[in-house]
């Protein structure tokens, strides 16, 4: 596969590799949202979550639009609720395998 192709893919999986942008983008996920929104959702103060919109924005997760004063959040690409929905799926048969392996650890003890 091309080298190229392989460096997008890295740098868009890197863009979803922080907590508060996997937990912006399943709220974008329900619709859109201004950053004071966001905040209050998220429980987190305006710095920490602009700087985690920006590198969504410049990773082009993100779309913006300006209302008056306030920026308005929405995602790019609807196809991230799907990817967020398959992530959350696969995250949760590992769970499932290993509650499974520790119950047996505990069968044996």
């Amino acid at each position: 596969m091309d080298a190229n192709l392989q460096q997008f893919k890295a740098e868009f999986f890197k863009a979803l590799a922080h907590p508060m942008r996997i937990r912006i983008l399943e709220v974008l996920s329900e619709g859109e949202r201004n950053v004071n929104e966001l905040q209050a959702i998220l429980g987190s103060e305006g710095s920490a979550v602009s700087q985690q919109l920006a590198v969504l924005r410049a990773k082009n997760l993100v779309n913006t639009v300006k209302e008056g004063t306030t920026v308005v959040y929405s995602l790019r690409d609807p196809l991230l609720k799907d990817l967020l929905a398959v992530a959350r799926q696969i995250f949760d048969n590992h769970l499932v395998e290993s509650i499974s392996l520790l119950q047996g650890i505990r069968k044996q003890q």
